[in-house]
C-alpha cells in the first residue's frame, strides 16, 4: 500500500493527460522496485484511478482527481477490509460461524467502533494532501 500511495502522490505532482510519467521515473524517484511498481500501476489502472498511454511520450497519469482519492480507497484496493474481523466490515461482511447473536456481540460492536474511527480518519487523508 505504501508504494501505491507514493506512486499516486508522484503522479499527482507531475502528471497530466498531456504529460505522462514513465514508470522508470516513478521507480527511481520514489525508490520502488520497477517490477513491483508495474504491478501496482496495473491494479490502479484496473481501479480506474490511473491510465496510461503507450509509446515514447507515453506513461501514466491520474484519471481520478487527487483530491477525490483517499487512503480508505487505496487501503481497500491493496489490503482489503478496514475492519479487523469480517463480521464488522461493511464492504467485506461475512457472518461469524461461531457467533450466537451478532446483535449482542460485544466483540463485533467494539471492532465496528474501531473500524468506523479508522475509516473516518482514512477518508480525510487524500492523495492531494500528501502531494
Amino acid at each position: 500500500m505504501k508504494y501505491a500511495i507514493k506512486a499516486l502522490t508522484y503522479l499527482a505532482r507531475y502528471s497530466s493527460k498531456e504529460n505522462c510519467v514513465r514508470t522508470m521515473d516513478i521507480a527511481q524517484e520514489e525508490v520502488i522496485p520497477k517490477k513491483f511498481l508495474e504491478q501496482i500501476l496495473l491494479e490502479l489502472k484496473k481501479a480506474e484511478l490511473v491510465n496510461s498511454i503507450q509509446g515514447n511520450a507515453g506513461g501514466y497519469y491520474l484519471v481520478k482527481p487527487a483530491h477525490l482519492i483517499n487512503l480508505a480507497e487505496i487501503y481497500r484496493l491493496f489490503e482489503g477490509p478496514i475492519a479487523l474481523i469480517s463480521c464488522a466490515s461493511d464492504n467485506f461482511y461475512t457472518r461469524c460461524e461461531d457467533c450466537k447473536d451478532e446483535q449482542k456481540c460485544k466483540i463485533r460492536r467494539s471492532i465496528r467502533k474501531i473500524r468506523n474511527q479508522n475509516l473516518a480518519a482514512m477518508e480525510q487523508v487524500t492523495i492531494q494532501s500528501l502531494s
